[in-house]
């Protein structure tokens, strides 16, 4: 794995800006109010041909007894655990605050090579830094996240610190986990990866951002998303919630997989039909996980009539392929990677020529096109032209008499040959004069 850049510090100190800025994108929310950025954040990197994985974290408040913060703190712990090098941003503008010595004691404390960043500081002068010395931490690298001044300095002297022969895998297969606020996302997350890697509360809201970790399962990469829940519009509170359903969002367009995970006890909602067809319309192969499924009452025919409802209210993805979960017990969750390797499997399938033509020139004869007009759907040839999701392209004579219900027909007919389960398919009609 790639070596680890941690970046540490109280709240609104700056850390989300810089870390955005090494990025050279809008990753983490970044708002000038404290407690905003809640887990750890990361994104693969590079300096001066060394790739390397940034953590943001939030913000650190050892002396407060809320329990937000106490998990906050627990998660900056973590990262600092799992860092190859800490950089401890504070603030030039502020100066130094209590809270600034409690982290900076807690560093010293983790025996990795700590970098003091000071942050904020537009115009330098060596008495805008000079009281940051009484931290102990050698040093202090003035910079501006803003203006994005100072900032290759401290990435100079970070790499300086990675292990020696380290390589990045940049592979692996990327699921994003979706679905409502409180549905179980992070918590089936943490059971997946073995470890407290994201705060679970019961509290509505909690992940705020598209948290990315990439970890190792039978010798193969995955990269796992956890995303913020996604609500209805009209429930979208602050600018940092709408913030956060983006990102949630653009997880899913990321992503190759999703798991679209549901609160069985509830049941399917609106909300969740409107996640589920978003995921849909993005051509994502996908796996429905019913989560709770141990809280649930259950007789010998209970998963059979939840099939039977998912059936109804999810017409639209008639491939749609569930699993039946708990991640608070880990029943059934050791089953949640292979089936993301198969339907992504699906999604990565390619039909031969050959094969597809004779299967829908069969389907053709068996049952014929409707006429419009007194013209009828007449096929060329077909091919599929791409895959993830699969596209299917038939030369007709008239684009215009391919009906929704007879591609729904060809669609069905594809599915009954082959094993697109899981995933999307997409069928195009594009007009050909006979002969071309």
């Amino acid at each position: 794995m790639a070596p680890v850049i941690a970046i540490v510090g109280r709240p609104n100190v700056g850390k989300s800006t810089f870390f955005n800025r090494v990025a050279g994108r809008k990753i983490s929310i970044t708002e000038n109010r404290p407690g905003v950025t809640r887990d750890r954040i990361t994104v693969d990197a590079e300096w001066r041909g060394r790739p390397f994985t940034l953590i943001d974290t939030g913000g650190i408040e050892l002396k407060s007894e809320d329990t937000m913060w106490k998990q906050i703190a627990l998660q900056a712990s973590l990262a600092i655990d799992t860092a190859d090098v800490i950089l401890f941003l504070t603030d030039g503008k502020e100066g130094l605050t209590s809270s600034d010595y409690d982290v900076a004691e807690l560093l010293r404390r983790s025996q990795k090579p700590v970098l003091l960043v000071v942050n904020k500081v537009d115009d330098y002068s060596p008495d805008k830094i000079f009281e940051f010395y009484s931290l102990g931490l050698g040093e202090p690298y003035p910079i501006s996240s803003e203006h994005g001044t100072g900032i290759g300095d401290v990435l100079d002297r970070a790499v300086e610190f990675f292990p020696k022969g380290e390589s990045s895998d940049m592979g692996g297969l990327k699921i994003a986990v979706v679905g409502k606020p409180n549905a179980g996302k992070s918590s089936l997350v943490n059971k997946i990866l073995g470890q407290e890697r994201v705060i679970v509360t019961p509290i509505a809201g909690t992940t705020r951002d598209a948290i990315d970790t990439k970890f190792e399962r039978d010798g193969k990469i995955y990269t796992i998303i956890d995303t913020a829940g996604i609500r209805r519009k009209r429930s979208v509170e602050d600018d940092v919630e709408y913030y956060s359903v983006l990102r949630a969002f653009d997880a899913v367009r990321r992503a190759d997989v999703c798991l679209l995970v549901v609160d069985a006890a509830e049941g399917l909602t609106e909300q969740d039909v409107k996640i589920i067809g978003y995921v849909h319309e993005q051509g994502k192969p996908s796996l429905v996980v019913m989560n709770k499924w141990d809280t649930v009452e259950k007789d010998t025919h209970t998963i059979q009539k939840f099939e039977k409802q998912l059936a109804e209210d999810l017409k639209f993805m008639s491939y749609f392929k569930s699993v039946y979960i708990s991640a608070k017990t880990g029943q059934r969750v050791e089953k949640l990677l292979s089936l993301a390797e198969e339907v992504y499997a699906h999604a990565c399938f390619r039909v031969s020529t050959g094969a597809l033509n004779d299967l829908l020139i069969d389907a053709m004869r068996i049952n014929e096109p409707p006429s419009y007009l007194g013209k009828r759907l007449k096929l060329y040839y077909a091919a599929q032209v791409s895959t993830c999701p699969p596209l299917f392209v038939l030369n007709v004579n008239d684009d215009t008499l391919l009906h929704f219900s007879y591609e729904r027909y060809l669609e069905n007919v594809i599915r009954e040959a082959y094993d697109f389960s899981g995933t999307p398919i997409r069928i195009r009609a594009q007009s050909k004069k006979e002969g071309e």
